[in-house]
């Protein structure tokens, strides 16, 4: 049976003995019937699990002691960050979900040309916020040790002018690209990858990405929807460059 992993988003030291986050906690009485002694795994995006067991298990606390330490190395040797035009709904969910599952290091939610959704600066981040919460769950699915970093949303313009002269290579996701995943060279910075909202990436934001350097990614010939472009891109690269 698979030990339950649980994200903490505290200090981690064997030894010690805490209170897990109360969802987990009820997680762990109500869904799982875990009793006390039950093992876990804990983990706080240090890059290590640490095995726990369960030392008191009350309606509104669950406590676990916290045991050895062990090095999760499962990262991509590829730092991807996916610059994605905010989806509506659940899509948005789902592209941060399995965008983490599939090792990329950076989220970053874009406001573009023809971007639906508008989140004013109380809504905005509470959607952060939540956002962060569904990438600690994936992690805990997937035995991630180490949490992508979700930005905050922001306009395609503020976040081109931010970007470092680091050596990443730029890509645009584009039907009329013409570069293919195989052919790409990386450096140790890495990829950064560009993907529109549902109705993609408008002429302005095309002509700012191309200014800033960034090239056109083509994964074949059909278009695909802004929630699977990003993931099959993702994938792709990785297949090719990652975890190989």
């Amino acid at each position: 049976m698979r030990t339950t992993r649980i994200y903490v988003e505290a200090p981690l030291a064997p030894g010690i003995e805490l209170s897990l986050p109360p969802q987990a906690g009820e997680h762990v009485g109500r869904v799982l019937r875990l009793g006390e002694g039950a093992p876990l795994l804990l983990f706080n995006g240090d890059g290590h699990d640490y095995e726990a067991v369960i030392t008191q298990l009350g309606k509104r606390e669950v406590r676990a002691r916290v045991g050895d330490r062990q090095a999760v190395a499962n990262e991509s040797p590829l730092p991807l960050t996916l610059a994605q035009g905010v989806a509506r709904g659940e899509k948005m969910d789902l592209i941060v979900q399995k965008a983490t599952e599939l090792g990329v290091a950076r989220i970053v939610p874009l406001l573009t040309e023809r971007s639906e959704v508008r989140l004013d600066p109380s809504r905005a981040e509470k959607r952060l916020a939540h956002w962060r919460a569904v990438v600690a769950s994936a992690c805990e699915q997937s035995g991630r040790a180490r949490l992508p970093v979700v930005m905050p949303t922001q306009t395609l313009e503020a976040w081109l002018a931010s970007l470092p002269q680091d050596g990443a290579v730029r890509l645009a996701l584009l039907p009329e690209g013409d570069q293919s995943p195989r052919g790409l060279a990386f450096g140790p910075a890495g990829g950064l990858l560009v993907v529109g909202p549902e109705g993609g990436l408008g002429e302005r934001d095309v002509a700012s990405l191309g200014n800033a350097g960034f090239a056109g990614l083509r994964l074949g010939p059909r278009i695909l929807r802004t929630e699977t472009a990003g993931l099959a891109a993702l994938a792709a690269l990785q297949a090719w460059h990652g975890d190989i």
